[in-house]
């Protein structure tokens, strides 16, 4: 949160603005702005870094597959908010870089899974690992507690604007 002149949040605790929106709301909208437009910046940098022509979209889709293993590419649509058409674009994409290949699913001979190619998990590897690096050097003057305090919180919000 930003700070006013006297060190102090700017804004107090409960007070609603002239329009009737919570100043703790209108904090929360003006921080996650910021924080989400980083975020769309710092995510087309670490796209770019997985292969020079990999759009910015796609990363989210490569850190799924490297965190669960082979989906369907229905599930990866649902999990993006994407339909049908704009997955299979985009798988297209990462298969022709060589990142993901398609695999027959075990479980039902008819459906293919999605997986990352050892190139793909070696590059998102890679990827992942400068940006948390990145997070240990920008939050070292935290607390342990605090960072983990924070990815709850996070947590919490991605799962209450999951529903």
């Amino acid at each position: 949160m930003h700070e006013d002149g006297n060190g102090g949040a700017s804004g107090a605790a409960g007070q609603a603005t002239p329009s009737g929106a919570d100043q703790e709301f209108l904090a929360l909208e003006r921080e996650l702005t910021v924080l989400l437009r980083r975020a769309r910046a710092s995510q087309g940098e670490m796209a770019r870094e997985v292969h020079p022509d990999l759009e910015s979209s796609a990363y989210g889709l490569l850190i799924r597959l490297d965190e669960l293993g082979g989906q369907r590419a229905t599930e990866l649509a649902a999990y993006i908010g994407v339909g049908k058409a704009t997955m299979s674009r985009q798988l297209r994409a990462l298969e022709e870089l060589g990142l993901i290949a398609r695999e027959p699913d075990p479980a039902d001979g008819r459906a293919w899974l999605v997986t990352l190619t050892d190139e793909g998990r070696g590059r998102v590897g890679k990827v992942r690992e400068a940006r948390r690096a990145r997070y240990v050097r920008q939050l070292a003057h935290w607390d342990r507690h605090e960072v983990a305090e924070l990815a709850r919180l996070i947590h919490q919000l991605n799962n209450v604007m999951e529903r």
